[in-house]
């Protein structure tokens, strides 16, 4: 079987493939196992970089959540002292509308208590000059005892209509 091989072709062959392979390691192996190398590393990069940017992000998240709960519990904060602040000031225009009300309660008592004593001393004297003359008309003229009445009634009839 291996009788009819040409040996020496074949040593050829051998040598041949051998500087082929040679050849293809220095010129296109090299080349594309570099470009391999190139790109696994650009890969790694590439995947670090992610994981790093994936790791800020998730940071970054982190932070804006807190933020978030910040800014919502001082809005509560805010919210709670307006309103605080709001019964406060209703409480306080509720005590000054009482406290006006009550000055103003006060003057119309005194304005109606000096009213009041105003009119009693107006009666009074108008009593006083209607009993002067009463008394003086009766001086002037001896009535009997119905005459008098009648008298006093018509002037005590005089003294309602002018009040």
């Amino acid at each position: 079987m291996f009788e009819n091989i040409p040996w020496i072709n074949a040593f050829y062959q051998l040598i041949v493939f051998f500087i082929l392979l040679m050849l293809l390691k220095k010129y296109a192996f090299g080349p594309v196992i570099a470009m391999m190398q190139k790109r696994e590393e650009h890969i790694a990069n590439q995947i670090s970089s992610a994981e790093k940017n994936r790791e800020q992000a998730e940071t970054y998240l982190a932070e804006q959540r807190e933020e978030i709960k910040r800014a919502r519990e001082e809005a509560q904060n805010i919210i709670a002292n307006a309103k605080k602040i709001s019964e406060q000031q209703t409480q306080e225009m509720i005590q000054a509308a009482k406290e006006e009300s009550d000055r103003m309660k006060e003057i119309a008592l005194a304005e109606i208590k000096r009213e009041k004593e105003q009119a009693v001393s107006t009666l009074r004297e108008q009593v006083a000059s209607l009993s002067v003359l009463v008394a003086t008309k009766v001086i002037e003229r001896e009535l009997d005892e119905k005459s008098q009445e009648k008298l006093i009634a018509d002037y005590l009839k005089e003294v309602g209509e002018e009040l």
